[in-house]
């Protein structure tokens, strides 16, 4: 079944809100990640790719993990192809403060 059309798009204000409760809730947590772009548009840019869909993993030292594979419209991941994962997490890689992670 392809995917519902859905407006993924967020104010900051509301972002903002998320990511705080987020990070009441576990204030020593991992409060977000980084991937590089190419790698990104390398999953995005595979021939019948229409989104991307994120998997929650441990590795094998129990270390949170998110696996991103791409979808084709009948809502399949795109498992023959690029995934991605090794994802720089925040902390310590957090960039400047801002309303999303301080």
């Amino acid at each position: 079944m392809a995917l519902p059309a859905r407006n993924h798009r967020i104010s900051l204000k509301d972002a903002a809100a998320l990511t705080k409760r987020h990070r009441d809730a576990d204030p020593k947590g991992m409060k977000g990640g980084a991937l590089h772009k190419d790698q990104v548009l390398e999953l995005l840019n595979q021939p019948g790719c229409v989104g991307m869909r994120v998997y929650f993993g441990r590795s094998a030292d129990s270390s949170p993990s998110l696996v991103l594979t791409g979808i084709d419209a009948a809502d399949n991941d795109l498992v023959g192809g690029t995934m991605l994962e090794d994802i720089f997490w925040c902390p310590p890689l957090c960039g400047g403060g801002n309303a999303l992670n301080s």
